[in-house]
């Protein structure tokens, strides 16, 4: 048996996961809001064993989807989101008039979250849906930041990842959990095995359990009875936790006075309405023990 036949297989089962985690089962019905100042691409994979991850995203128009929820941004040039072979990097990033997502990051995503145990507060479907959403309103967040000439006083890293985060709060209640609590996940390992280089605090981004609780601040703020379990569980440290109500307030108050008004508010509304419908339509998986 030609050895690379399992890793396929595995890769391919890794990519459904994805696909799942965005309640895409078949091929998706055509956004409902395009927009043309977003638009998308999928490049062919240099490397073959992303195929799979190429043909499933294809078929389930995930970036069609990520059209549709940013399609109530009024930005003054077009803005591409695409999927790309990155040469073994796995990495993500921002260049004028394009957001990259390599699909050596998708593979390591997907790897990371179902090769793992998860807690009880979260599922597989979430530990894959956070971050994929993550990554790519991350990079929106640099790409609104230099389009629309907004200032950011401190790291812009830090102020792209509050751009995600808020992002996913607006959505109802249920989907804004799942999406927080997946996407903060991904710095689990970092949190509790904080093995830190000095050169890392040197880095543009924040340390990963830096990120890990800024996000869940975030969170906690928005709404403190939904996300009371993540300081209960000590998830969040109390001392963080009293001020995350003004850190909320603060990244409202930046968000809808700089980047508010480029935002169709009656689009933005029903996007967010509807855009995870499928997603909570489908029978739920169950919490990991």
């Amino acid at each position: 048996m030609n050895p690379a036949v399992p890793g396929r297989m595995k890769l391919i089962v890794l990519t459904a996961g994805i696909c799942l985690a965005l309640g895409l089962s078949g091929p998706a019905a055509a956004a409902p809001y395009k927009s043309k100042q977003i638009r998308i691409g999928y490049d062919l994979p240099k490397n073959p064993a992303h195929q799979p991850i190429y043909e499933r995203l294809k078929k389930v128009r995930a970036l069609e989807r990520l059209q549709t929820l940013l399609s109530p941004l009024r930005l003054p040039r077009p803005l591409l989101l695409k999927v790309s072979g990155c040469d073994g990097e796995s990495n993500a990033w921002y260049e004028e008039g394009f957001v990259t997502v390599c699909y050596e990051f998708l593979a390591d995503l997907l790897k990371n979250a179902l090769d793992q145990t998860l807690p009880s507060i979260i599922t597989q479907d979430d530990a894959i849906l956070g971050p994929f959403m993550d990554v790519f309103l991350h990079e929106t967040g640099h790409a609104v930041f230099d389009r629309l000439n907004v200032p950011v006083l401190g790291r812009e890293e830090d102020a792209a990842d509050l751009f995600s985060a808020y992002i996913m709060l607006q959505f109802g209640k249920e989907d804004a959990r799942r999406l927080i609590l997946g996407n903060a996940y991904q710095y689990k390992e970092d949190v509790v095995n904080p093995q830190v280089p000095l050169t890392k605090y040197a880095d543009e981004h924040g340390i990963p359990a830096q990120r890990f609780f800024n996000v869940l601040c975030l969170a906690y703020g928005a709404d403190q009875k939904l996300f009371a379990d993540v300081v209960e569980k000590g998830y969040l440290p109390k001392r963080r936790a009293e001020g995350c109500d003004l850190e909320y307030e603060q990244a409202t108050f930046a968000f809808k006075t700089l980047i508010g008004p480029y935002i169709d508010r009656k689009l933005a509304k029903k996007v967010l309405a509807t855009w995870m419908r499928d997603v909570s339509a489908r029978p739920k998986s169950h919490p990991a023990r």
